[in-house]
């Protein structure tokens, strides 16, 4: 049997509560890009949980609050072994990573029923996508579990980027035969006669943030030649109206800013073999008053309706840079006083 890539042996202090741990890595070549730069990996750990990471050749040596110690120790060997299969690893996942951790202490956040089979991640052409917060675990297992997914939550949670991840897994796997992304036109009224060029340079605007979700799932020429095949289709949601969705992977974007009409018509057109999920963020309604959304519409009816997920993110789950999650969490507050 081969090496094991690290040892851990823990070292409790007199009382108790204090105390070190010690983490041995086997491969050298990797702990070059696991401390970072500058160390600034280890020292971005040792500011989230407030312990001292000493670093001897290939030991490392953390100190501190025993439960802070142990958790910095599970979040180096999730990196590490995400750096073992040819991930790579950047500041915010350090932070990342200690969220994860939260998901031991934090048993509000329920394992999906009959998930114990799927694997917590998303392999696409060009990277494997692994869950970066508590929700994100039990967004993946209804990606792989589920039909049809509301995903509601702050920008930068990851809602549509991982149901765009799921879309192509399922897409080059076979799961499905075509991917389908939508979104609202709201700027426009949905009158996109009124701009300039054909009708790729009038929706492509508003299409924008799904293009870019593919292009970092599928090399550019893929993505290219799969649009022109018809494999992934990428419209506007006034385009919806008619159709029968079947044997596809849909994802409607920004669907707070649909009316309850459109959710209606959009839901409606769920076929066979379909997958389909919604995502969308219900502080964010960029509709008219007194228009009311769509998305907050069909939550209100379909909570609790079989074969329908529903995912909630926090917006302390915001997985860009951290500075995102802190303007979320002012702007929160402040749409709380003025209710």
């Amino acid at each position: 049997m081969g090496k094991k890539p690290f040892r851990s042996s823990p070292h409790t202090g007199d009382g108790g509560s204090k105390g070190s741990v010690q983490l041995e890595f086997e491969e050298g070549r990797l702990l070059g890009p696991l401390f970072g730069e500058f160390d600034q990996n280890l020292i971005a750990l040792e500011n989230r949980l407030g312990v001292f990471i000493a670093a001897r050749g290939n030991r490392l040596t953390i100190e501190g609050e025993h439960e802070s110690a142990t958790r910095a120790r599970d979040v180096l060997i999730t990196l590490y072994n995400r750096l073992q299969q040819g991930g790579q690893i950047e500041l915010a996942d350090v932070e990342s990573a200690v969220a994860m951790t939260d998901t031991l202490l934090a048993p509000s956040v329920p394992p999906v029923e009959g998930s114990s089979d799927s694997p917590l991640q998303i392999r696409t052409r060009r990277k494997v996508i692994q869950p970066r917060s508590p929700t994100q675990v039990r967004y993946i297992q209804h990606l792989h579990k589920s039909d049809m997914i509301f995903a509601l939550g702050p920008a930068g949670t990851g809602k549509t980027y991982l149901a765009v991840a799921q879309a192509v897994h399922e897409l080059i796997s076979g799961g499905v035969d075509r991917i389908i992304l939508s979104r609202p036109a709201v700027e426009a009224g949905e009158r996109l006669g009124f701009l300039p060029g054909d009708m790729r340079e009038k929706v492509d605007p508003y299409l924008r943030p799904l293009y870019d979700a593919l292009n970092d799932m599928l090399p550019p020429e893929q993505v290219e030649r799969r649009l022109a095949s018809g494999e992934i289709e990428v419209a506007p949601l006034a385009f919806m109206r008619g159709r029968t969705l079947s044997d596809a992977f849909v994802i409607l974007d920004e669907a707070q800013n649909t009316t309850p009409m459109q959710m209606k018509m959009f839901l409606t057109r769920f076929g066979t073999r379909c997958r389909m999920v919604i995502c969308g963020d219900p502080t964010q309604v960029d509709l008219p008053p007194p228009q009311r959304s769509g998305l907050a519409d069909a939550v209100a009816r379909l909570e609790g309706v079989e074969g329908i997920a529903m995912v909630r993110f926090d917006p302390k789950e915001v997985v860009r840079h951290p500075l995102v999650g802190r303007i979320v969490e002012a702007y929160d507050a402040e749409r709380h006083v003025e209710n």
